[in-house]
């Protein structure tokens, strides 16, 4: 039995003070889970990534990059699906694990009756070639340990053809294009379609095991040197993470944030993966389960103005230049997410050989919401340029005369289409499967797009019509506040004539909408506060009044969390905000990473993992309280501006 020294970093204490929303009667409570998300821990090569469990096995590995056929899917599944596993043979394990400081180099330490052994993970930033690296050290006594090794290609479909390598201690798996080499420093056979060995380390002893890829019908990758690599990496690491700017007292929690962000970016073309995983539940047992390995519009704003608030300008640009290209063509074909390269064309499908994390199904691959039409991304993309040019990003390297002036000619292209559309009814920001609705939001980030156009100009120098997008603008303006606006709730609702609430109505005064302190934002914050909240976290809606076309049940959304924790700074109300924001973090599993949501009741996180979103929310937030005690104009607040 594994036994985590520390799997969490805490479990919040409920807030009595917050009203606890019942389940709806056709929803039963969710079961404790066998196994929890958060007790994974993240390692990658900036294109790829692989999740390792507190009990020493790889369960999630795509190659050769983040939206490849996962090769190891036990996340989904189980054994058979593909997994490593390194771990002491002993059935009572101790562990504890850590990233070394400011790297993604993971060690885990396990503690048996004979002695102490380290295991540590790594993946080398891409160059040539990617490999996987597990260094196994003895601490103290001796310790006999196991390798399990299943490679099953095709998200756990499709078993490898394995053969002895060569001169070499190791194996080779081949299916179709693709092939992957264990190098093992201990002798490893063949057993029911899986490798397995097993070895003693004593203090002081290493052993180095490595995974690569490559491509079958070439030459195999040569061997590479793990220790070299190793100190290389924590290098390079901690040379990255140097940079960013100082967030006292939350200077740890916003440098693993980033270096989440780093780990989730493409660095070929500079996308931003929203999770490195797909399918993950954001209600145990449910069907809310989606494929997150794409980058989505709407994280652009937040993650431009998350790196660059941060000093990470070079991410910024890589990340400005994938949205770029990836927008470009015809603007009314632009969709609300792509590939990693930019690609379209991202249908989705079900995968039936994979029973789902705690058999929460079905596993999809894919996502059909890249077809929506969901307003919102109109306003996302001319607000993330607007605020790369306030940021000055081209300001250290020479400008290209075209760069600014091509982007601009796709905003003007974007703004033509928007403005025959935006009227229309869509999916809106949650992405709904139920039909397509008047969403308040997605016509105030109408407003955006519109908003930021003018300021471009009066700002930057570029040409358009600023006075028709001023009426354009006005228009936007009276008829959310005309018809967004419940006055009998005192609050804006989730779309026009409704009377539900929802939490992306939190974002209105950080675009810019409406300050912080006009009346109908303080009552739609408090709205938010009575009836959205479960035991001090804030849910997007409540999946049992709004028809988004599934079965009701879901976690509080943590991005929406620290969205009212921004709300709150806005409104003055430092002390509940700094409040909320411990308790968000206290959630982090205990090598410091969120996923999408959080379950209060279970006190298990949800959904894909890691998060980008709510990453750069916590980095956002964490920012605006070091400038609110600071006295300072808070990120939130500079925005709109």
């Amino acid at each position: 039995m594994v036994r985590a020294a520390a799997t969490v970093r805490g479990s919040p204490v409920p807030d009595q003070s917050v009203q606890n929303l019942p389940l709806p009667p056709s929803l039963p409570a969710p079961l404790p889970p066998s196994r929890r998300i958060e007790d994974y821990a993240l390692i990658g090569d900036c294109e790829t990534a692989a999740l390792v469990g507190i009990d020493g096995s790889i369960d999630w590995l795509c190659w050769p990059r983040f939206d490849s056929p996962a090769c190891f899917a036990s996340l989904l599944g189980d054994a058979e699906n593909g997994r490593w596993l390194i771990a002491p043979s002993a059935a009572e394990v101790k562990v504890t694990r850590r990233y070394r400081p400011g790297t993604l180099i993971l060690e885990t330490e396990f503690e048996t009756a004979t002695g102490v052994v380290k295991v540590i993970d790594f993946m080398p930033v891409r160059t040539h070639t990617s490999r996987l690296y597990r260094v196994v050290e003895g601490v103290r006594g001796r310790v006999e340990m196991q390798l399990e090794l299943m490679m099953r290609f095709d998200y756990g479909i499709s078993v490898p053809w394995a053969s002895q390598l060569g001169e070499e201690e190791g194996m080779s798996f081949v299916v179709g294009p693709n092939r992957v080499l264990l190098r093992s420093p201990v002798p490893v056979r063949g057993v029911d379609r899986k490798t397995v060995g097993s070895f003693d380390v004593g203090a002081g002893e290493q052993y180095s095991f490595e995974l690569t890829y490559g491509l079958s019908y070439v030459d195999a990758p040569d061997a590479g040197d793990a220790l070299h690599d190793l100190h290389d990496l924590e290098q390079r690491w901690r040379k990255w993470s140097g940079d960013c700017v100082a967030a006292a007292p939350w200077s740890d929690v916003v440098r693993r944030s980033l270096i989440t962000l780093k780990a989730l970016t493409y660095q070929q073309t500079g996308g931003i993966v929203a999770a490195p995983t797909t399918s993950l539940p954001e209600w145990l047992g449910g069907e809310r389960n989606w494929d997150y390995r794409y980058c989505w519009l709407r994280d652009a704003t937040l993650s431009l103005t998350a790196l660059m608030a941060a000093g990470y300008y070079r991410e910024a640009r890589a990340w400005r230049a994938w949205l770029v290209r990836a927008v470009a063509g015809d603007a009314s074909q632009i969709q609300i997410m792509y590939g990693i390269g930019g690609e379209r064309q991202l249908d989705e499908r079900v995968v039936h050989g994979l029973p789902g994390f705690e058999h929460s199904n079905p596993v999809r691959i894919g996502n059909q919401a890249s077809t929506q039409l969901q307003l919102d991304v109109y306003g996302e993309l001319m607000d993330a340029l607007h605020q790369c040019r306030k940021y000055d990003l081209n300001s250290d390297s020479p400008q290209d005369p075209e760069t600014d002036e091509a982007s601009w000619r796709v905003q003007l292209a974007v703004l033509e289409h928007l403005e025959a559309v935006w009227q229309e009814p869509d999916e809106g920001i949650w992405e709904v499967r139920g039909g397509r609705q008047q969403f308040t939001y997605s016509k105030v980030m109408a407003w955006v797009a519109f908003d930021r156009a003018i300021k471009s100009v009066e700002l930057f120098g570029f040409e358009g019509p600023t006075d028709h997008w001023r009426e354009l603008r006005d228009t936007i303006h009276t008829q959310v506040c005309a018809r967004g606006f419940n006055p009998h709730r005192n609050s804006f609702v989730q779309a026009y004539g409704s009377d539900a609430l929802d939490a992306s109505l939190l974002l209105i005064p950080q675009v810019g909408f409406l300050p912080a302190d006009d009346p109908r934002i303080v009552g739609t914050v408090a709205a938010i506060e009575k009836e959205l909240l479960i035991d001090g976290f804030v849910v997007r809606y409540l999946t049992h009044e709004t028809a988004d076309g599934l079965p009701p049940g879901e976690g509080a959304f943590l991005a929406c969390s620290f969205w009212l924790a921004d709300n709150l700074a806005m409104q003055g109300r430092l002390d509940e905000a700094r409040e909320l924001f411990e308790r968000l973090i206290a959630v982090s599993n205990d090598v410091g990473l969120l996923a999408e949501e959080y379950d209060p009741r279970a006190r298990c996180q949800l959904g894909n993992f890691p998060q980008a979103f709510s990453h750069v929310a916590l980095i956002h937030t964490a920012l605006n309280l070091v400038h609110a005690a600071a006295e300072k104009t808070m990120p939130a607040e500079s925005r709109g501006q």
